[in-house]
Parts: structure tokens; C-alpha cells; sequence
């Protein structure tokens, strides 16, 4: 019998056709930084495995040049992988962490104290890279209340920057040409700072002046410092010296600032350190991780903190940290982060991370002489093409596609973070798609 609340008369069947597909996900499926409904069709992923994208349909396979967000960094459908989730899932799949424990989640807390710069020791445990970033906002508030100093209350950070779509994350986002402009006036009013200089070996003594000077001038309001260490993401792909992070650790240390390092993106391999903050070997007080905590599985993030931290909390007139969500420390998400981190430091990584630099410098470098390029910079598996003018992303995505390649542009970058496990063929590729798609775009 019908089920009377289905207008569709699609209830009960096992398959739909692509068109029902793509027809039902116009009317009802809301896509990230896209309009309701859609103007364009999404393409429809029926598989994935290794780095291959298998489309429904006729579509065929597109190798995978994004890591679907920088987080698969194994590929997709591995048997590691897959053996951890099947094995949680037969013991349980979730249980609330409030007055509750389990293995995976702490033997995922002492992994990542045990990775993570020296001094890092405990570990918040949260659903999204977003919700990191707030818990780190949230530690470095009541971290001052707690201590009675409750006019530290406002974030520093350079312009550039991207954080997360929520509250306090898009509070220190850059407020001009990023994704936030239509909440100012309304987010919290942050302090920032020029952004740094463009370039790995770019190092001036100017601009660390000016940092040190907008730390000490604001010191007295300032709860907190938040930037993401060597790269800057979704606000631009820009890379900067990891000397900067040295500075900030000095500047916060003279003026007892608290330093967060947002290493969502950075995190885990992806710029040929492990950590962006070993780029310069410094601890900061406060780290967000996420997207490849779990290798693109389940959706999870870990906000990391030092003991000074936790302890100034814990003497405050609240004696705990104000955070709990429902899925905290999924025993899931926290089993499949566990065999993801072991997979990557069970194999020379950095190796493999070096391999994918190279390749990426090989291809992309025909990218430099196209019309209309501005620039071309790669730092361990990251790719990023800039032009002098907004993508057509329509037309950039097509030219790309036909290469046999998935990437997805936006502003005026056409990028790629492919996962460690590309081959070079797959790598070189990949940088003939991400040209066509410059030449096209």
C-alpha cells in the first residue's frame, strides 16, 4: 500500500534512476555554499575506492583530486579501514560520554597527545572541525573568567584566514572578501592583523614587528591568538613562513596572550610535517584537528589543550568547560580515527607526501605560462593554481572532468590536496586537469 505522506511514489524502492536522483535532490537537498534550489547539477557518486570517484549512470570514474575536503587521505573504501568500523559497530555504535567511557575514545585521546607537539595533554573531543574551533574559543574565554580577568575576552588573528561557518569560528574569519561578510555587525568584533606575507621562504622582519605591536597593544582585551599554522585554507590557499608562528608564540608569551593553532587542514601530514606548528617547532596553548582525523570516515574533531589551561579552567567559578555535544567522543568515529592514524604513521608518509610535492611541481608548472594565471604554489600534497580573476567554476569543473579529474574551485583558486595514496600517473593527472581547468576557467 502507498505510504500517503510519499508525493513522490518512490517509497519502498531500492534504486532510483539518475534523473529521479538529481530531480529530487534539486527540490529538496540544500548543498554547501550553494543556492535553493540548485542551479547546476551535482554529479551522482555511486562507489568510491582508492582514489577513484565512481559516477551512476554512464558516468564512469573520476580520480578524486580533493580528498573529499582534504579528508580521505587514504582514498576511499580501505580494508584497515573498513575492518575497524565493522568491528566497533558489532560492539557498539554509540553511547553518550557524559559519565561515560570507552576504549576507543581514550585510546584515540593518548594517541593524539602522543603525536601532537610536546605539552598538548588533553584532549575535547567534538563532531566537526567548526565545533573545535569553538570549544578553542570557548577554553580561551573561560580560561580569563576563570582566572578573574573577564575583559580578555576578544580573538586576534591575521586577514586571510578561514575558520569554520559557525558562531566564534566565523567571528575570526576574514571579515572582508571571505564567506562571512554578511554577519558583520553582528559576530563578535575581533582584532586582526595584516595577513602575512605570501610564500614558505617569504620571512620579514616588518611584519613580525607588526604582529608583536598588535598583540602588546591589545594584550589587556586579547583572551587569545587563532591562526591556522603555514597554510591558510578555504580563505585563500595562501602559504606563509612557519618563522611567523615563532613570533606569535613569543609575543603571547611576553604578553600573556593564550595561541591557538587551527590545524583542521593542516593537520596530519598534509603539508609534509606532521603538524603545521612542527614547520616552526613551537606548542601552542590550544589545537584544533579534524577532517583527516578519521580519514574522510565519520565526521569528527579533537580540540587539544595544554595543562595550564585545563588547570586554569578547573579553578574558575565554573570549574568546567561549558561544552557537551550529544555525539561527543562516538565510539564509531573515535575507532576508525584510531586505525586512521596508526595506518599513517605505520608507513613512511612523509615520503609519500614528498613524492605527491614533486609530481605536483612537475605538472603544474605549464600552469605559470597560461594567460590569465597569477600564480602557482605547491607545499607538500597540496596544488594551488591562483588566477587573476574569479573561477567559472561550471566551465573550470567540465574542463577538469574530461581529464578524467574531480576537483571543485572557488574564488579565483583551482586547487588540489589529493590523497597519499596517488600514484603518479594518477598525480600527473591530475595537474592536466587542474591546467585545462585554469585554461577553461
Amino acid at each position: 500500500m502507498p505510504d500517503p505522506a510519499d508525493r513522490t511514489g518512490l517509497t519502498g524502492r531500492t534504486g532510483l534512476s539518475v534523473p529521479e536522483l538529481l530531480d529530487l535532490d534539486r527540490r529538496h537537498v540544500w548543498h554547501p555554499y550553494g543556492p535553493m534550489p540548485g542551479r547546476q547539477d551535482p554529479l551522482v557518486v555511486e562507489s568510491a575506492s582508492g582514489v577513484r570517484l565512481r559516477l551512476a549512470g554512464s558516468g564512469g570514474e573520476l580520480v578524486d583530486g580533493m580528498s573529499s575536503w582534504w579528508s580521505a587521505i587514504h582514498g576511499y573504501n580501505h580494508p584497515v579501514l573498513n575492518d575497524a568500523v565493522r568491528g566497533q559497530l558489532d560492539r557498539m555504535s554509540h553511547v553518550m560520554f557524559g559519565g561515560l567511557t570507552h576504549e576507543p575514545a581514550v585510546r584515540l585521546a593518548k594517541r593524539l597527545v602522543d603525536m601532537s607537539p610536546q605539552g598538548l595533554e588533553h584532549v575535547f573531543l567534538a563532531d566537526s572541525g567548526s565545533v573545535s574551533v569553538e570549544v578553542a574559543v570557548k577554553m580561551c574565554l573561560q580560561y580569563w573568567r576563570s582566572l578573574g580577568r573577564p575583559a580578555k575576552r576578544r580573538m586576534l588573528t591575521w586577514r586571510g584566514g578561514y575558520h569554520g561557518d559557525t558562531w566564534q569560528p566565523m567571528s575570526v574569519c576574514d571579515p572582508e572578501g571571505g564567506m562571512h561578510e554578511l554577519w558583520q555587525g553582528v559576530l563578535p568584533q575581533q582584532v586582526f592583523a595584516d595577513a602575512p606575507p605570501a610564500g614558505y621562504e617569504a620571512y620579514d622582519d616588518a611584519y613580525a614587528d607588526h604582529l608583536r605591536e598588535m598583540i602588546g597593544r591589545h594584550a589587556g582585551e586579547l583572551a587569545g591568538v587563532i591562526v591556522e599554522p603555514v597554510v591558510q585554507g578555504a580563505g585563500g590557499m595562501r602559504f606563509h613562513s612557519p618563522a611567523y608562528l615563532r613570533v606569535l608564540r613569543e609575543a603571547c608569551d611576553e604578553h600573556d596572550v593564550l595561541l591557538v593553532f587551527d590545524e583542521i587542514a593542516t593537520g596530519f601530514g598534509r603539508t609534509g610535517a606532521l603538524f603545521g606548528a612542527d614547520h616552526a617547532g613551537v606548542t601552542p596553548d590550544v589545537m584544533c584537528l579534524g577532517k583527516a582525523l578519521t580519514g574522510g570516515y565519520l565526521t569528527l574533531a579533537a580540540t587539544l589543550c595544554t595543562s595550564r589551561v585545563a588547570d586554569g579552567i578547573s579553578r574558575g567559578e565554573v570549574p568546567v568547560l561549558a561544552h557537551g555535544p550529544t555525539f561527543m567522543g562516538n565510539p564509531l568515529a573515535a575507532a576508525v580515527a584510531c586505525a586512521s592514524i596508526e595506518l599513517l604513521l605505520g608507513q613512511d608518509w612523509q615520503i609519500e607526501v614528498k613524492r605527491i610535492e614533486a609530481g605536483l611541481r612537475g605538472t603544474l608548472a605549464e600552469a605559470a605560462g597560461l594567460p590569465g594565471v597569477r600564480d602557482v604554489r605547491v607545499l607538500g600534497a597540496i596544488g594551488v593554481v591562483q588566477l587573476d580573476h574569479d573561477v567559472d567554476m561550471a566551465a573550470a569543473t567540465r574542463a577538469a572532468t574530461r581529464e578524467g579529474v574531480w576537483v571543485r574551485p572557488f574564488r579565483d583558486l583551482i586547487y588540489t590536496m589529493p590523497p597519499f595514496i596517488t600514484s603518479d600517473d594518477d598525480v600527473a593527472r591530475i595537474g592536466r586537469a587542474v591546467c585545462a581547468a585554469a585554461k577553461e576557467g
